[in-house]
């Protein structure tokens, strides 16, 4: 830590609203930035920017600052998201929502074995178990992730092991879906997807934010900001409160479903015209400090100590990904049930929403669905990888 140039929580948090403050002054006021932007979304600067700090040691991969932003901008963000959440619009999105996470959940369950016999000579003869434990947290989360690593016999130095290589593939796994979520329409064009109930489902927000629309007052800052950090704070607490239940809801499942069930409860209220005041552009801010957050964290130094652990993961990632791509392609599903189903299994409720969100802010809360389903399914899911993952070793 004594060798990075910025370590104070406060000059960390700058630095996180600077990046991207600059991406968007850059892509409003400037040529150059709308036809880079126009071919390289935003989010994805946003995303690999602190990536890049991170590894030439200007900032850290970890702070306290980054921790308090992950437990309170998250679900504060969330919350001013779904305040204009249209529910029966994202029950019309039909079955190939639920087959793209489910064969996002599949290739997480058979391409670890195969991955693992194809480096099993390259890997240390217990690793099975900790890609019994990271399998859990690709599906579920981190609870699932040491639910399975502990039921498995996983030792801590393998779980250690494994964090490092679970931040690292799976956050380029979010840079590179972040990618493509801005070309989506070019590629539901040439796969002839019908994305029309997505297109509905977005149109209808954001055809309501616009009827809604309204100078936004002193007051509305302050009413937004007192609901989405009292909103953050309840779920915290309430979340705390709450008892696990078994492997699968652990408190941060209970917070994740506690602040959507908040934005869902507020949409059917008068609360919903807030959104006119700017509710989702404020979310929007705190879903970038997020994805900085997120992007910091992947300390990609960590590919240089690991490197067939690293191999053999992002073989891993890129089985799962083949085998959404052909699903994909045979049911003609959008990108979005793509990309927002793969994340929903790797990256759970917690990403979910931000590479939906890339799609449109409008489609946020259809991440958080699928990312809670992938915490219900994980353990179970995990525990038919481990025991492929034994047999294969």
């Amino acid at each position: 830590m004594n060798d990075i140039l910025i370590t104070n929580p406060f000059g960390l948090l700058a630095i996180l609203l600077i990046i991207p403050a600059t991406i968007f002054f850059i892509k409003s006021h400037t040529k150059f930035g709308k036809k880079l932007f126009g071919v390289v979304p935003a989010l994805v600067f946003a995303y690999f920017i602190p990536t890049i700090l991170t590894f030439f040691n200007i900032i850290p991969p970890e702070s306290i600052i980054y921790s308090k932003i992950k437990t309170f901008v998250l679900p504060a963000s969330l919350l001013l998201l779904t305040l204009a959440v249209d529910i029966h619009g994202i029950l019309k999105l039909g079955s190939k929502a639920v087959i793209m996470f489910l064969t996002g959940t599949l290739g997480v369950v058979i391409g670890g074995p195969i991955s693992l016999w194809i480096f099993r000579n390259h890997l240390p003869p217990e690793i099975w178990r900790g890609m019994s434990a990271l399998a859990g947290s690709w599906i579920g989360g981190g609870a699932n992730f040491i639910a399975i690593g502990d039921s498995v016999g996983t030792t801590s130095d393998m779980m250690g092991m494994m964090v490092v290589i679970d931040v690292v593939v799976a956050n380029l796994l979010t840079g590179t879906l972040l990618f493509f979520a801005g070309k989506y329409e070019k590629i539901d064009k040439k796969l002839g997807a019908d994305n029309s109930a997505i297109i509905e489902l977005k149109d209808k927000v954001v055809a309501f934010r616009k009827k809604a629309m309204r100078i936004t007052t002193t007051t509305d800052y302050m009413v937004l900001f007192a609901l989405a950090f009292g909103g953050s704070f309840v779920a915290y607490k309430l979340g705390n409160l709450l008892p696990e239940i078994g492997e699968i809801v652990s408190h941060s499942t209970w917070k994740v479903i506690i602040i959507t069930s908040m934005g869902v409860a507020f949409s059917f209220t008068r609360v919903k015209n807030y959104e006119g005041a700017g509710a989702s552009k404020l979310g929007t801010v705190m879903l970038y400090l997020l994805i900085g957050v997120i992007g910091a964290s992947a300390d990609l130094k960590a590919i240089f100590e690991y490197p067939m652990l690293f191999a053999m993961s992002l073989t891993w990632i890129i089985i799962h990904v083949i085998l959404m791509l052909g699903m994909m392609k045979l049911i003609k599903a959008p990108l979005f049930f793509m990309a927002v189903g793969s994340q929903a299994n790797i990256g759970g409720a917690a990403s979910a929403p931000i590479v939906a969100s890339a799609f449109h802010p409008a489609l946020a809360s259809v991440g958080v669905m699928l990312g809670i389903a992938g915490y219900v399914l994980g353990t179970y899911a995990a525990l038919i990888c481990a025991t492929l993952l034994q047999l294969v070793h």
